[in-house]
């Protein structure tokens, strides 16, 4: 009775899921940890509630499970957030810096305006934006007292999420990290399969701070014997964006998801042959197997599911996300209201870490429901700026759009997507894509789950979602949101 524990730890809670041998899933638990705002575009965790929380989600799965031993963990975790700490003490030296954070941004036009963005592109496929770990890391470097100097002296470790939780789980033995994780700091050769030095100089970053990179299915240790109550070996790592492409089964070239999350995350698998954008997306590595990497090109949203946190939180017009879709579909047709959800700046394919949200088209008798329904269309709107860039870089054609993560299990929300895209949107049985692509690493690192292909045939759809909306109506609403999308960036 083989059991893979997976890892998910993300941008506002951390989950652990136990999967079977048939890739079923067993029990779950789930942990919220607090968000900290210290200014306006500043978004920190404290390190020690990613640990904690997630230390006791896999207990609790573990236990709802019955206690079956574990034969192998993956991790899979929100991307580009920056922790520092202690090599002697494991105690980190300031708060998690994460994805969402803008701190950086009068750093990144600096960047910019010196020249160095074509070689960063070139190096890493990634744009100077505070979006990516490595003006954070320096921040951190440059704003604790000493860091720099202890840094210098190699008595410092940095990693994003997945490297804080492996030397948490192995008793510091173990400072790793996986390609497609590395691929997102900004200062690694996505090319070359290594740091960059060049990149590392100028931002006065230490090599030795940096973690070992490793395949996606590979070795990164085992955990302490007191954690689950023998070593268990933890042999797969994966950004959450690329776990999912992988827990998709977006193998082939041309296959494209998007994720829906706190943010948006659409990747389009190009092969072994990385594709350098002319729309502002990113090439990043998809998953790397047996030393190759396979590369995509990716867009990021940076509000997706948080718009509707917003709703619960903000506004205060809904008590859980549950009632989005219901209050949604009450509101009022012959009202066009828009929200641009620019609440840490706009993403792919704009990057304008300056703008802030902003909402159109509001009358005397527009309500919380018409405010839901813009909140979920606004999604869809972003998704369709993603995949028109993507069809401007990616001229080979594609497959339907494959869609995960929590708001995908909205009809409302899907059926707007497929209709503002004028495309098939499939929806698979297991929308917790992100956690079965690391179960999926863990497993078939272990010999429990078959290769590519065999885990391809398993892929369920639950289901397709067919485009309704008439294609003048569907043209015109996209124009607006476009003229919306402009006029937030020029406020």
């Amino acid at each position: 009775m083989s059991h893979v524990l997976a890892i998910d730890q993300g941008t506002t809670s951390s989950r652990a899921i136990l999967f079977d041998r048939a890739l079923k899933p067993c029990a779950s638990a789930q942990e919220e940890f607090p968000q900290h705002f210290p200014r306006s575009g500043w978004v920190e965790h404290d390190p020690r509630d990613l640990w904690s929380s997630t230390a006791a989600t896999c207990r609790a799965a573990i236990e709802k499970c019955g206690n079956p031993p574990i034969d192998a963990i993956g991790i899979t975790n929100q991307r580009e957030t920056v922790v520092v700490w202690d090599r002697a003490t494991g105690k980190p030296i300031h708060n998690a810096i994460v994805w969402q954070d803008r701190r950086t941004a009068a750093f990144c036009r600096e960047l910019e305006d010196a020249g160095h963005g074509d070689m960063i592109t070139a190096r890493t496929g990634l744009l100077i934006d505070p979006y990516f770990s490595a003006t954070k890391l320096k921040w951190i470097l440059d704003h604790v007292e000493g860091a720099r100097a202890r840094a210098a002296a190699g008595e410092l470790a940095f990693g994003t999420v997945d490297s804080w939780l492996i030397w948490n789980l192995t008793g510091g033995k173990v400072h790793a990290t996986d390609a497609t994780n590395a691929a997102r700091t900004m200062l690694y050769d996505i090319h070359k399969g290594r740091w960059s030095t060049s990149i590392c100089q100028l931002f006065d970053i230490p090599l030795s701070m940096l973690p070992e990179v490793r395949d996606c299915a590979a070795d990164f240790g085992t955990t302490r014997a007191d954690l689950f109550g023998r070593p268990v070996p933890i042999t797969g790592v994966a950004g959450d964006q690329q776990a999912a492409t992988v827990g998709q089964a977006c193998f082939q070239p041309g296959m494209l998801k998007s994720t829906y999350g706190t943010g948006c995350f659409a990747l389009l698998n190009t092969g072994e042959r990385p594709v350098a954008s002319t729309q502002r997306l990113l090439t990043t590595i998809a998953y790397q197997l047996d030393g190759k990497p396979t590369y995509a090109l990716e867009g990021s949203i940076f509000i997706a599911g948080a718009v509707v946190q917003w709703l619960r939180d903000g506004l205060k017009i809904i008590r859980n996300a549950a009632e989005t879709q219901p209050l949604a579909e009450t509101a009022d047709p012959s009202q066009q209201v828009i929200l641009v959800p620019a609440f840490t700046g706009l993403g792919a394919p704009y990057w304008s870490p300056d703008s802030r949200g902003a909402i159109y088209g509001l009358t005397r008798n527009s309500g919380p429901a018409e405010f839901a329904r813009a909140a979920l269309e606004s999604v869809g709107f972003q998704t369709r700026d993603l995949l028109e860039a993507m069809k401007a870089d990616w001229t080979q054609g594609g497959t339907a759009l494959r869609v995960d993560g929590g708001m995908s299990a909205s009809d409302f929300a899907m059926q707007f997507l497929a209709d503002i895209l004028g495309a098939q949107v499939d929806r698979p049985k297991v929308l917790e894509t992100t956690a079965l692509g690391a179960a999926w690493l863990a497993g078939q690192r272990q010999g429990i789950y078959p290769g590519t292909d065999g885990f391809a045939t398993e892929w369920r759809l639950d289901r397709s979602f067919q485009p309704v909306m008439d294609d003048a109506d569907r043209q015109a609403r996209y124009a607006a949101w476009r003229r919306a999308v402009k006029a937030t960036m020029s406020l």
